[in-house]
């Protein structure tokens, strides 16, 4: 029975100028490439670290 993935995803989808993280989400270019393959606990851990993350 498939299940719905968490993702952090705001439908932004442009990285910063140093083309490592995406300046919507806030995933590196290596997190969103595992993303799909990721338990939902790591998913859920890579959220939780960008919930953390001070936003001006």
């Amino acid at each position: 029975m498939p299940t719905d993935i968490s993702t952090p995803c705001v439908s932004v989808c442009v990285l910063d100028a140093a083309g490592r993280v995406c300046v919507g989400c806030g995933r590196t270019v290596e997190e969103i490439g595992a993303w799909s393959t990721m338990s939902e606990a790591e998913r859920r851990a890579v959220m939780a670290r960008l919930s953390r993350k001070v936003t001006p």
